[in-house]
């Protein structure tokens, strides 16, 4: 089997927005491919280094959720970076030989250093996080690593990593191929992107009445100021959730309500909102099992490490008789 990494920051609880951008295409991962999920705890701190102390709570929060869609620890390694010490030693290998050129020209590195101005990144720390990554995910010889477009140039660095280290010693990693994901765009309440930090976004562990309450809230096609004026749906942030909770002959009846003026905006949205309670129900099953006794999930991480652990020492030690250290 090909194996596939990836990892998420611990955020903690997760929104509908991580559901359909990365959860249920993990799922579907986990079913053909040798699957190593892990929390980026390192990674967590390139730009919140000065505020971490939220950082456990957040990780056992994120992985809970995790556990709740249905990822299966007795079919994927979910693990936590930080605990994997090996990841730093190859962090610190692969910045040997990586050209700060090649860190400075990262399309991510550029936009951030605009947007949040609010934060002191001008550290080693956030220049240098792809050099970690790119450890992050060679350390377990992945042959595949899922992203969205937006995050290609991040495995595409990865691979230039890899073929510098390959050509200056010898051939260690495979470079791993960019597995492009079809990830739903879930707008938020107010029809930005679904983000706590924007703080429009309908967390997965929402009671049905908090669901409901925020999402016929949502926001609408601006043109349908009165319950009398058409609409378009596609103009509407709600009819991008219809789209992916309804059923086709749902979505035709709310299009043609809406252009007709017959159908009002709540109306329209409660169509929606039961689709979304019932698909979370089994969700909240799940993690209130796991609310009773969060131990389980501080079991299943340390498990993993351990796993993790085993095979970065087997990378480890063939990378330090690789280089002659």
């Amino acid at each position: 089997m090909d194996t596939i990494v990836s990892g998420m920051r611990p955020t903690g609880r997760l929104h509908l927005g991580h559901l359909h951008g990365a959860l249920k295409n993990w799922l579907r991962l986990q079913e053909n491919y040798r699957c190593y999920f892990f929390v980026a705890d390192w990674h967590a701190l390139t730009t919140d280094y000065a505020a971490p102390q939220g950082i456990n709570q957040s990780t056992r929060e994120m992985v809970m959720d995790w556990l709740s869609v249905g990822l299966d620890p007795t079919r994927s390694v979910i693990f936590r970076q930080s605990r994997v010490k090996e990841h730093a030693e190859l962090h610190l290998l692969f910045s040997m030989i990586t050209p700060v050129s090649w860190l400075e020209r990262n399309p991510t590195y550029k936009d951030q250093m605009r947007e949040l101005v609010d934060k002191d990144i001008s550290t080693y720390g956030f220049l240098g996080y792809p050099v970690l990554q790119a450890a992050d995910i060679t350390m377990y010889k992945a042959n595949k690593v899922p992203v969205g477009v937006d995050q290609a140039p991040h495995v595409e660095l990865t691979r230039e990593i890899v073929r510098r280290f390959n050509q200056l010693y010898r051939v260690v990693f495979p470079e791993p191929e960019v597995l492009l994901t079809e990830a739903q765009k879930v707008p938020g309440l107010d029809g930005r992107k679904m983000s706590k930090s924007y703080n429009n976004a309908v967390l997965l562990a929402d009671s049905p009445k908090d669901i409901d309450q925020k999402l016929s809230r949502m926001m609408t096609d601006p043109a349908r100021v009165r319950r009398t004026d058409p609409g378009e749906p596609e103009k509407c942030p709600a009819f991008q959730l219809h789209k992916i909770y309804c059923t086709p002959q749902e979505i035709e009846t709310v299009s043609q309500g809406c252009r007709s003026a017959g159908i009002g905006c709540l109306d329209c949205k409660k169509i929606m909102i039961k689709h979304v309670i019932e698909d979370l129900a089994v969700f909240r099953e799940r993690r209130a099992e796991l609310e009773k006794d969060p131990s389980q999930v501080d079991d299943v991480l340390a498990a993993a490490n351990e796993v993790a652990r085993t095979r970065a020492a087997e990378t480890m030690a063939e990378v330090r008789e690789t280089v002659g250290l």
